[in-house]
């Protein structure tokens, strides 16, 4: 099988590291290689992060090489746009629309890039959506990511035994079920819209 990159951005507590976590599960039970990165630096709430799974049948290196990324999950979009020139023209792109502004936005020395943001979805096989909002309607806002990798899984070649099995795996007994139906969620909301 070709390896399949995978480009998760966010910020600081939108539990990026979880989210990985959850993805390297599932593709391991289903018997890929995987390799992954979590980088979080000094700045682990509010700073930006980001995060890279790499499945395939062997996998040399966490590090998906420039313009290489297949999937990219934005967990806040201007983190998404600052990752988009790792992507392959023909990547399939999912983005929560709920911003988050950085410091210097707040401060009004910098205008979020709302136009650029615009331009990426146009340019990539996008879905757009309000993952807290359809993840607060499962239950709980927290499974927003699982929301999205939800929306992304008919991309990935794992079936969904296996990740109902990571998520028994990844999250805490008191809210799996949540996530369990929000990556369901996901899933029906990315062929509602079309997406797969």
């Amino acid at each position: 099988m070709k390896t399949i990159n995978v480009m998760i951005a966010g910020i600081g507590g939108q539990g990026l590291v979880m989210t990985t976590e959850f993805i390297c599960q599932a593709a391991f039970l289903e018997g890929y290689d995987i390799k992954s990165n979590d980088v979080i630096g000094l700045a682990q709430r509010g700073g930006r992060v980001w995060g890279s799974v790499r499945i395939g049948e062997k996998i040399q290196s966490p590090n998906i090489p420039e313009g290489e990324g297949d999937l990219l999950l934005g967990i806040e979009p201007m983190e998404a746009l600052r990752w988009q020139e790792s992507m392959k023209s023909e990547a399939k792109m999912v983005l929560n629309r709920h911003l988050v502004y950085p410091t210097n936005v707040q401060q009004e020395q910098e205008a979020y890039p709302q136009d650029e943001i615009q331009h990426m979805l146009e340019s990539f096989d996008s879905l757009e959506l309000d993952a807290l909002m359809e993840a607060r309607k499962c239950g709980n806002e927290k499974a927003a990511n699982t929301l999205m990798v939800g929306c992304v899984s008919h991309f990935l070649p794992i079936s969904e035994e296996s990740w109902m099995e990571a998520i028994r795996r990844t999250y805490p007994e008191k809210v799996r079920e949540v996530n369990e139906k929000a990556w369901k969620k996901g899933r029906d909301l990315a062929k509602e819209a079309e997406f797969i």
